[in-house]
């Protein structure tokens, strides 16, 4: 899963940043609001923590942005404001949750794990697609009710794949989901292929019903059974 930390307070930002990584999580972050919307606009991100009091505007007019624009993450409010109005309005304007300064990092995680479920999964701690089931929580793959062993990278491609079943994914844009923009300086795919090819001949072996199929000249596409 992919974050974006809209947080003008260096040392919380950089708190945040090392427990969330720890957790898994590839993490970018935006100290302002002009950076924060150049980075919704180039980049996707599958949750958004987002301060409210930012240098250069407010964090609900990044909300009202992502309305706008169509921009689709889940978001988390963190804000000192812990007022009532501020709540309602954040929630009013798409949020999904509303976590007030100070917290603790279990909490959050907590936090982003509930939403992450209740947009993509109906409430489910993990992802099925025929007779895969991938534990979002253990980081646990089985396949028919027996584990298989994944490499971390190859957990995060799967489980992307996972969440777009029948979306044909750009080599580009997955490598960016799971890596991180900064991937944008690298000359070739080569690092994907290989894990690609490594988590397509794991799903064979184990006898998964799902496959991930190259999409000659763009990436991959997830079929289903």
């Amino acid at each position: 899963m992919k974050l974006l930390i809209i947080e003008d307070e260096l040392s919380l930002q950089e708190l945040m940043t090392k427990a969330l990584k720890q957790e898994g999580y590839v993490v970018e972050n935006a100290m302002d609001f002009n950076t924060a919307v150049e980075k919704l606009g180039v980049y996707s991100y599958d949750c958004v923590l987002l301060d409210i009091n930012l240098p250069g505007g407010s964090g609900f007019d990044i909300l009202e942005h992502m309305k706008k624009t169509g921009i689709r993450a889940n978001v988390i409010v963190i804000s000192a404001r812990d007022s009532l109005d501020d709540k309602v309005k954040g929630l009013e304007l798409g949020a999904d949750d509303y976590l007030a300064k100070p917290f603790h990092m279990a909490e959050l995680v907590a936090r982003i794990r509930s939403v992450a479920r209740r947009s993509r999964n109906d409430g489910d701690i993990g992802y099925k697609v025929g007779n895969v089931v991938l534990d979002d929580v253990s980081k646990v793959l089985k396949i028919d009710g027996k584990p298989v062993s994944l490499l971390k990278k190859e957990f995060d491609i799967l489980k992307y794949f996972l969440m777009r079943p029948g979306h044909t994914v750009d080599k580009a844009v997955l490598a960016e989901a799971v890596w991180g923009d900064h991937i944008d300086q690298s000359d070739d795919f080569q690092f994907v292929y290989a894990q690609m090819k490594n988590l397509r001949r794991k799903l064979a072996e184990a006898g998964a019903d799902i496959e991930i199929k190259s999409v000659y000249g763009f990436g991959y596409k997830l079929i289903t059974p």
